[in-house]
């Protein structure tokens, strides 16, 4: 079984000016890093041309596909029985994006799957952490 999982989705960038667009965006979830999930963007969604990724916890995912969840860089609440929005704050300013909230449930499925809630523990490599930090230090 695969350590990694990654989902192509749709993302609409929400604005005010200029009007709002669709990019291509990817969902990624790995078994090494079992708390975050991530959405990658192409560098034409980014103010700077490069590529921007976003990592945030997996619960904080799945409980703003509920209601509205998180606090400070990442937000993410539901808009309608079909969106969600996620919101992302950086020193540059915020960004909004929608993706389909059936998306987003099913790379959910797919990382539960993979890692079953309650089962994170498992999978993080602490004694390898450790010593990359003190390598560092």
């Amino acid at each position: 079984m695969s350590t990694v999982i990654e989902q192509a989705v749709q993302a609409r960038i929400i604005a005010s000016a200029p009007p709002s667009r669709t990019v291509p965006a990817r969902l990624l979830y790995r078994r090494s890093d079992p708390f975050a999930v991530r959405v990658a963007f192409p560098p034409a969604a980014s103010l700077d041309g490069e590529d921007v990724e976003w990592a945030f916890a997996r619960e904080l995912l799945a409980r703003g596909l509920l209601r509205s969840a998180g606090g400070g860089d990442v937000r993410v609440w539901p808009c309608g029985p079909h969106r969600t929005v996620l919101e992302f704050h950086a020193p540059e300013g915020v960004a909004m994006v929608q993706i389909d909230t059936p998306e987003l449930r099913a790379f959910l499925a797919r990382t539960y799957t993979l890692v079953p809630v309650g089962g994170e523990g498992g999978h993080l490599d602490v004694d390898s952490d450790l010593a990359a930090l003190l390598r560092q230090a």
